[in-house]
């Protein structure tokens, strides 16, 4: 079966509006201004940001206020008791998974931090599988991690889609290891960096993307993907022109 290979926070679930809720009870426990939160997102920038580069600025900004030990659990648990997952999405990798793909997840971050937000929001029993960068040693968009997550469902990535949020870590990770990408904009104007994705979607449409069948299966049924046209054969409508939405019939994500 074809890998979906999953990004999770800020695809699967909404990692940002957790840590917000967090970050707001954190500068209320600690009588902080409420409007620190905006600056407190800025520097945590989705995650991406080193752990002790997001401590030193919150030591310079609060000094003495703040405990070392609460910035410390701040960081260590992030947003991971709070994270849900939305019914859509989670129906969604059900009939994808009835459609005939392989979903892993693939993440960067601590080891703790992921497996608890999987586990508590169901989708270990969701997935066939993840892998996390810190336990396989290699975070996105290096092309062993994505190497890993095929190994884990003992698959190859021929074939092989990639759905994240991240430009760098996701569209640039499936552009190293030959595979196709949706990238999850979030309204975001897409940047231009070196790789671009084979498809753009908001988050809101994530339970659409991941509901298209995969060609091998029909009726609940795995078949063999149809042969493809002959390069000789005429095409029957017009290429599509870029930006147009693809054809409902699509077997792609």
């Amino acid at each position: 079966m074809p890998l979906l290979l999953l990004d999770l926070d800020n695809t699967l679930v909404d990692r940002d509006a957790a840590y917000r809720a967090t970050l707001s009870d954190f500068l209320a426990g600690h009588g902080l201004p409420e409007g620190d939160i905006d600056w407190l997102m800025s520097v945590d920038a989705s995650g991406y940001t080193p752990r002790p580069e997001v401590a030193r600025a919150m030591r310079g900004r609060y000094g003495d206020r703040v405990p070392r030990d609460a910035v410390r659990d701040l960081l260590d648990r992030g947003a991971a008791d709070r994270v849900v997952l939305s019914g859509p999405v989670r129906g969604a990798l059900a009939r994808a998974r009835t459609a005939g793909w392989t979903l892993v997840i693939v993440t960067n971050g601590r080891t703790a931090q992921q497996e608890t937000k999987i586990r508590n929001t169901g989708l270990d029993a969701l997935t066939h599988g993840w892998v996390v960068s810190e336990a396989v040693g290699h975070k996105k968009p290096a092309p062993e991690i994505f190497h890993a997550a095929a190994a884990t469902v003992g698959a190859g990535l021929e074939g092989a889609w990639v759905i994240g949020d991240s430009p760098q870590a996701d569209i640039a990770g499936a552009a190293g290891i030959g595979a196709r990408s949706v990238w999850v904009s979030a309204g975001r104007p897409w940047t231009g960096t070196a790789h671009t994705p084979t498809r753009t979607a908001p988050r809101h449409r994530l339970r659409h993307l991941l509901g298209r069948r995969h060609p091998g299966v029909r009726g609940g049924r795995v078949t063999s993907p149809r042969r493809p046209r002959s390069a000789d054969a005429a095409p029957r409508r017009a290429a599509r022109p870029p930006g147009r939405s693809a054809d409902r019939r699509s077997t792609a994500p």
